[in-house]
């Protein structure tokens, strides 16, 4: 490819080859799109954060991805509960994994199973 012309626009160039195709380097290159590129003062930063903050204090969002389920069984109940999560939400797609667990006084273990939502 031959450069014909090279500007560029801010923080990123556009290079333009002899055919008349645009070459973008810099955000396009890292898969940020050039509305979210202009939006890069230390203002706009703290809106957005501010923004997401809000939000998630409202409960409009969640800023947790894990699926958390607690168990309270007896032993046996407990392996046999633990061995059907793993069956059924698979670690090597879900991540799946036992978060906590704890031995009651009564005997039974009670325990917290996380996953990933990946085919929610």
């Amino acid at each position: 490819m031959q450069r014909a012309s090279q500007r560029s626009d801010q923080d990123w160039t556009v290079e333009v080859s002899s055919t008349g195709a645009p070459r973008y380097h810099g955000f396009q290159a890292c898969g940020v799109s050039r509305m979210n590129a202009e939006r890069k003062t230390p203002s706009d930063l703290a809106h957005r954060l501010g923004e997401r903050s809000r939000k998630r204090a409202e409960g409009q969002e969640s800023s947790n991805i894990w699926r958390r389920e607690t168990f309270t069984l007896p032993r046996a109940e407990a392996r046999d509960k633990a061995r059907e999560w793993f069956l059924k939400f698979p670690k090597a797609a879900y991540m799946t994994e036992i978060e906590f667990w704890r031995e009651l006084a009564d005997g039974r273990i009670e325990f917290t199973i996380r996953r990933l939502p990946s085919a929610d």
